[in-house]
């Protein structure tokens, strides 16, 4: 569902739609309550029809909501409006890192202090149990005085769909999941395939280690520009 400006959800008053995928739309908010922008994550059509889905969505967003880190892009609350349901999110202004690697390689004095910043974020969500699952450029961005905000974690795991794992052996005729990540659901793969570890990409249960190769494939493409 396309969302116009203007258009109220509760409080929020839609501004500008600034991305789309498969786990949803996005747009800048106005919080008409606090007076601030705000992140709106419009859900895909297919939860509305599946009431297990959805509590299993909130009671899981409610965990990521206490995920309370500088370097992080926090998760303020769901919002339900005239059949919509909504992650509201901090809205992070700069580009995404996959926009910077765009223009080629990052001279080395600056990714370190970039990766760095990453891999704090990282830490930080793993002491608390919590994996992003698909960590990848697109999902990191960098405010205009350097500060690396990560976005999106937990959220591959947050929107997939109810059912069995694949088996090794279905592997073989799963389609290939490219970015942006796509929601899952029997025979899709969590994650994005250029960054997904191998334990991943067989179905396997991701846990921080899947999250610390991504990194390393993010870290070499931003030295590499490739």
């Amino acid at each position: 569902m396309s969302l116009t400006a203007g258009t109220r959800l509760g409080p929020y008053e839609i501004t500008a739609q600034i991305g789309a995928g498969g786990m949803g739309e996005v747009y800048r908010a106005t919080d008409t309550t606090l007076g601030r922008q705000v992140a709106i994550k419009v859900l895909p059509d297919a939860f509305a029809g599946d009431a297990e889905r959805l509590a299993r969505f909130e009671r899981e967003a409610r965990t990521l909501a206490a995920l309370n880190h500088p370097l992080i892009a926090q998760i303020y609350g769901i919002e339900r409006s005239g059949g919509v349901h909504a992650l509201v999110m901090e809205l992070v202004e700069g580009e995404d890192l996959s926009q910077r690697i765009a223009h080629g390689a990052i001279p080395l004095d600056e990714a370190l202090p970039m990766a760095r910043q990453i891999a704090e974020a990282l830490e930080a969500a793993h002491e608390q149990g919590i994996i992003h699952r698909d960590l990848k450029p697109a999902n990191i961005k960098v405010t205009p005085d350097g500060v690396v905000k990560v976005l999106d974690f937990g959220l591959a795991k947050l929107t997939q769909a109810s059912g069995p794992r694949p088996q090794a052996s279905e592997l073989t005729a799963l389609p290939t999941v490219t970015s942006p990540a796509l929601m899952t659901g029997v025979g899709v793969l969590l994650g994005t395939a250029a960054y997904m570890s191998p334990e991943q990409a067989k179905g396997r249960e991701a846990d921080k280690r899947s999250d610390i190769w991504a990194f390393g494939a993010v870290l070499y493409e931003m030295l590499t520009g490739r």
